[in-house]
């Protein structure tokens, strides 16, 4: 089923503002590990590390839902498809592996964190907290210029969609080929 005009905006706003939602907290969450790594003050540790889980536990899960799941519709939707750009697909999983990342290793690694500077003792290896962040920041900035560029063309499941829609497609009763020229009766 296709989105008609108004929900196909609607949803791409959504999209879009959680994606750039998510892509800004990112980018705080590694302001706040640089803060927590760089300084040599255990209450500035300690402050941007629990600053860190409250972002993890309150916004990154309910963001990167809503940019899965909105591109999920878009995807479905429209022209694009899941499968049939090949753009589309890289972005599709490459949004699920940093959802996935951001439930299974960012969040605990965070809360073993804030733990840790509770506790009064200092990070054993600062760089944990910091490489979520720069992972995420990397593949949100690539998926965000694979979304303006539209590399790479269509996957072979798109070629042969395409191709079979142009095969049935006639103009004026008459059939085509797949290139769209009409054949001759």
């Amino acid at each position: 089923m296709k989105l008609d005009r108004p929900a196909r905006r609607a949803t791409l706003v959504v999209h879009v503002a959680a994606a750039a939602g998510w892509l800004g907290l990112t980018l705080g969450l590694l302001a706040l590990a640089v803060a927590a790594i760089t300084t040599d003050s255990a209450a500035t540790t300690e402050a941007a590390v629990r600053s860190m889980k409250i972002f993890t536990d309150w916004l990154v899960l309910p963001l990167a839902f809503l940019t899965l799941l909105s591109g999920l519709v878009l995807s479905l939707g429209t022209h694009w498809g899941l499968a049939r750009h090949r753009w589309v697909y890289v972005k599709f999983w490459l949004t699920l592996a940093t959802t996935i990342a951001s439930v299974f290793a960012l969040r605990p690694g965070v809360s073993d964190a804030v733990d840790t500077v509770a506790s009064g003792a200092s990070l054993v290896d600062p760089t944990d907290l910091i490489a979520g962040p720069i992972v995420s920041l990397s593949a949100y900035l690539f998926m965000m210029v694979i979304s303006v560029l539209k590399p790479w063309g269509l996957t072979k499941r798109g070629r042969k969609q395409r191709e079979s829609a142009r095969g049935r497609r006639s103009v004026s009763g008459k059939a085509v080929d797949s290139e769209g020229a009409r054949q001759p009766a």
